[in-house]
């Protein structure tokens, strides 16, 4: 693998193709987590580490165990399933050590179960026939964009909050404009790669 393919992969799932800007999947923890920096850069953490071993895993079961049993369509189950395991994991281990970040996250650390992001990296990989390195470039790429997005995306919310907003813009209505302000930014990098 050449550096160019390696930071073309890694831009390319990290700006052009942001999970959340561009592809609009992993939309919850975006507006729900990014109202405070401690807890943002806890879901990027989580979700980055989930996105990886996701990855990891799902690229050598799917090309190893689904494939040659025939049995590929129940691919999209088999990846929920190793994401939901990954998950626990990450729970548990911020349960036992990071008791306050655990309650900060709240419900939306289970929630990485379903984020449609994880599992869409993992199905785009399969899909895209992506040999396990470029898996992992975008994987890790991804989760850099997600990290990025709403680490940016919480910096202005926090900022929102001590400016005078109208009462009718105030809250939800106001983070919509500003997410929809960032997608329109990112999609001037379509043509970068």
């Amino acid at each position: 693998m050449t550096l160019p393919v390696f930071l073309t992969a890694i831009i390319s799932a990290m700006l052009v193709n942001n999970i959340i800007l561009s592809q609009f999947l992993g939309i919850c923890p975006f507006l729900g987590v990014s109202k405070k920096m401690e807890s943002s850069m806890g879901m990027s953490a989580a979700v980055a580490f989930v996105m990886l071993l996701a990855s990891i895993v799902t690229w050598p079961l799917y090309h190893y165990v689904l494939i040659p049993n025939e049995i590929a369509f129940m691919s999209t189950i088999t990846f929920i399933l190793v994401i939901a395991s990954l998950v626990q994991l990450v729970e548990m281990f911020l349960k036992k050590y990071s008791t306050s970040l655990y309650k900060s996250l709240g419900v939306y650390l289970p929630l990485i179960t379903t984020n449609c992001a994880i599992l869409g990296v993992a199905n785009n990989n399969v899909a895209l026939n992506y040999g396990f390195d470029v898996s992992m470039y975008t994987a890790i790429g991804s989760a850099a964009g997600f990290a990025l997005v709403i680490i940016a995306f919480t910096a202005m919310r926090e900022q929102l909050e001590s400016k005078a907003i109208p009462d009718a813009f105030k809250g939800v209505p106001i983070s919509l404009v500003v997410a929809s302000f960032m997608a329109l930014a990112f999609s001037g990098l379509a043509g970068l790669i």
